[in-house]
């Protein structure tokens, strides 16, 4: 299962991530936040750093930011001054705009056909209630480490981004990895619903549990009677010589572990 996060700065990416998956086991899952690209990543295409973070079968892999901050032209709004070569090739006409979106879309469609359960969810924070974060940040000396002025930066170009993640969602909002849009302007509604959003799809999915070892020896200690006595069309597994070999069977009814999500 792959749940990836997007918004402005100090929506709540953090805060959210941190709610949604409070009861869960975190040797299930892992957290990859984006920022900066780095000069090795930018030797590669825009979607290489994220597709070797992607997550294992079986495992929940969680993205703070993605690829998607690329398709808004994120590094090269930042105007970060420490990363001004880095930002400037990072900005490319084949990562904007539709380009990007139908890249995103393609990568999407090809995991999701390959059993990987996607979520993507917008946390919508108003400006002014962005300000109001930032101000938090800089007035409380525990949260200084979060504020950077590139962030201002990137607020005088707020239109730009609403207008691009507007066409963002609209053209890579699937039904195979759908946007759920949140509003973030109250910190206790956006993680409850992106909770609830998140179990609701897993609960879905439907997810096979691989059968323990007491499960098994239980059907090979039920033997022909058992076999006979199932109904479901198993069948006998016969040895090198042609000859039965009792305790073993196969159910007609097989599933195959390709098709189980992650």
């Amino acid at each position: 299962m792959l749940l990836i996060f997007q918004g402005m700065d100090a929506a709540g990416k953090d805060s959210a991530i941190k709610a949604v998956f409070e009861g869960v086991n975190p040797q299930g899952c892992e957290v990859t936040s984006f920022k900066q690209p780095s000069t090795e990543e930018l030797d590669h295409d825009f979607m290489w750093r994220s597709m070797i973070a992607l997550p294992q079968r079986g495992r929940i892999g969680i993205f703070n930011r993605s690829y998607y901050e690329e398709c808004t032209g994120g590094a090269r709004a930042s105007g970060d001054s420490r990363q001004g070569e880095a930002a400037a090739r990072s900005w490319s006409p084949r990562t904007s705009g539709a380009n990007g979106s139908r890249t995103s879309a393609a990568v999407e469609r090809y995991l999701a056909r390959n059993g990987t359960v996607i979520l993507k969810f917008f946390l919508n924070v108003s400006r002014e209630e962005q300000r109001e974060r930032f101000l938090d940040r800089l007035e409380e000396p525990a949260k200084n480490w979060k504020f950077s002025m590139a962030d201002i930066a990137e607020r005088a170009l707020w239109p730009r981004y609403m207008a691009a993640y507007q066409d963002l969602i609209r053209h890579t909002s699937t039904r195979l990895a759908p946007w759920h849009v949140v509003p973030a302007d109250h910190k206790w509604f956006a993680p409850r619903r992106d909770r609830l959003d998140h179990r609701q799809r897993a609960r879905r999915a439907r997810s096979a549990f691989p059968e323990g070892r007491q499960g098994r020896a239980e059907r090979v200690r039920a033997g022909p009677r058992g076999a006979a006595e199932g109904g479901e069309g198993r069948r006998w597994l016969r040895g090198a010589q042609g000859s039965d070999r009792p305790g073993l069977y196969l159910s007609g009814k097989s599933t195959s572990a390709l098709g189980q999500p992650h």
